[in-house]
């Protein structure tokens, strides 16, 4: 069998960060090229990086959300090109502002069909969720690390709530020794 952790794909990184000053909207969308500010569908300006591709979620409050980038490197380089275009705008950004990573949903590959019905009823019904006729996939709630992990018949799994690359690590090895317990990885 493959090493599923090989299989591991960083698919979104969501950090945040702030600037520590209340910001005027309205004209900071005027002054920021390409970025997008309708108040009425959503209270945050919408700024989106090219290279590396994410979308920062600026608020009146100076708190910024970066979602969308493949990996925490991507989340820093994206969030230094915003703090850089608010600097050119004269805004006061420090120099350095730390950034916190939220959240990081990764996907993995067990290469192998899996029973999802006998899955929920080996790790017991405290830790899972599943519900075919509402969704497709078994929730797992896993306790170290604090993850949660989407569990498909295809053996497909997408693991999020992490806040380190390592957490979706930990995640596959611990799913993969609880279901080989179990006798549902042959």
């Amino acid at each position: 069998m493959p090493d599923p952790k090989e299989s591991i794909s960083i698919e979104n990184v969501v950090a945040s960060t702030g600037i520590g000053q209340e910001l005027d909207l309205q004209s900071v969308a005027m002054d920021l090229e390409g970025a997008d500010y309708d108040p009425e569908q959503f209270p945050g300006l919408v700024y989106r990086t090219q290279n590396p591709k994410s979308a920062a979620l600026i608020f009146r409050s100076g708190k910024i959300v970066c979602t969308g980038a493949k990996s925490t490197d991507a989340v820093h380089e994206s969030l230094d090109l915003v703090f850089d275009e608010l600097r050119d705008l004269h805004i006061q950004v420090e120099d350095d502002p730390e950034i916190i990573v939220q959240n990081i949903v990764s996907s993995a590959d067990l290469s192998h069909d899996l029973n999802l019905n006998a899955i929920a009823i080996g790790l017991g019904l405290e830790n899972i969720e599943y519900e075919p006729e509402q969704f497709p996939g078994l929730v797992y709630r896993l306790d170290d690390p604090e993850v949660v992990a989407l569990l498909f018949g295809s053996g497909k799994l997408v693991i999020t709530g992490g806040k380190k690359v390592e957490d979706a690590e930990r995640a596959v090895d611990v799913i993969v020794e609880r279901l080989g317990d179990l006798g549902l990885l042959e």
